[in-house]
């Protein structure tokens, strides 16, 4: 397990500092053939090079520290950022399509209905006429959890209409995945079909 190779968790606010202090630094100095940087801005595979190295618990802290939070002021930039880029392309679609209405604010309710909506399509929900359903019956699983997550973690902090809405979503699809996996296991119990002479 020690050879398995790990991921490390890269602070990108230090990378764009970088990156901006060279940009000024590129900026002030005369144009020049310079080679390319062999730095990457995305993930890095880090791979343990102690093959001793102990497997951590479940629920451990991890080893290495996380990079601190972003700053107060690095969020209200990154907002301000988001919202400008957020709108330019809703800009976009307006111009394309002027008769669309100005799109609903994102609420917890749409977060509730992604989640029912992933987890019906991981148990073959949306399938088209005539095609076998495709189902992912551990991924649902896994999303109906991550929906009984968010239910036990903002118990008393949501409305009634919020609460009785992701109540009645997961007792939908608790009783979906009861079926689908009823289906799965009585198919696994039959016995094969006769072999016709």
């Amino acid at each position: 397990m020690s050879d398995k190779p790990k991921f490390e968790v890269i602070d990108r606010r230090k990378m764009k500092a970088e990156e901006e202090q060279e940009n000024q630094q590129s900026a002030a100095a005369p144009a020049e053939a310079t080679e390319p940087e062999a730095k990457s801005a995305g993930p890095r595979l880090v791979v343990n090079e102690s093959k001793a190295a102990p497997v951590q618990a479940a629920g451990a802290p991890p080893e290495e520290e996380l990079p601190p939070p972003p700053t107060a002021q690095q969020s209200r930039e990154q907002k301000a950022a988001y919202d400008a880029s957020a709108q330019r392309l809703e800009d976009m679609v307006r111009a394309q399509n002027p008769a669309a209405g100005a799109p609903q604010p994102v609420g917890f309710e749409h977060l509730v209905q992604q989640f029912y909506i992933s987890a019906m399509i991981q148990m073959g929900a949306g399938t088209q006429e005539g095609q076998r359903p495709r189902v992912d019956i551990l991924g649902a699983r896994t999303t109906i959890d991550l929906l009984a997550v968010l239910a036990e973690k903002t118990r008393g902090n949501l409305t009634e209409i919020e609460s009785n809405t992701l109540e009645t979503v997961l007792f939908d699809l608790r009783m979906a995945f009861l079926e689908l996996t009823r289906m799965i296991t009585l198919q696994g119990v039959q016995p094969p079909p006769p072999v016709k002479p």
